[in-house]
């Protein structure tokens, strides 16, 4: 099975560029804290697609917090040296925005707020609505 979960902070804003069927593409790249012994940072590529990436492109900005559910993709290329490269990136399946805004807000006022015009199926829940008798 091929199956990929992350959570990590984007290095940079989102690449979104369009095919010629105005099919979306989104690349960027996370960056993922390694615990124990062999302590330090990843930094995986990840694409997404669609929708996905349309979403990426309007809400997603460096250091915002995200996690990703997809799988790994291997492929390779001849760049202009006639060298071959080996890549490796996540497609991503599913983007979830733990820390949202739009990008032309950001940094004025809390980045954590909702947008105005939340995805379709996105709800505001306000903390005070919430049953204190939750377990969890």
């Amino acid at each position: 099975m091929n199956s990929v979960n992350l959570v990590g902070r984007l290095t940079r804003d989102p690449d979104v560029r369009y095919t010629d069927s105005q099919l979306a593409i989104a690349r960027f790249t996370i960056a993922i804290d390694r615990m124990g012994k062999d302590a330090g940072t990843d930094f995986p590529a990840i694409v997404a697609f669609g929708k996905t990436a349309e979403n990426c492109e309007r809400f997603l900005a460096k250091g915002r917090l995200v996690s990703i559910q997809g799988r790994i993709q291997t492929g390779s290329y001849t760049n202009k040296d006639g060298v071959k490269v080996y890549t490796t990136e996540v497609v991503a399946n599913n983007v979830q925005f733990l820390e949202w805004g739009d990008k032309q807000k950001q940094g004025m006022g809390d980045s954590q707020s909702m947008p105005s015009g939340l995805p379709d199926g996105v709800t505001m829940i306000d903390d005070d609505d919430l049953d204190e008798d939750v377990p969890f």
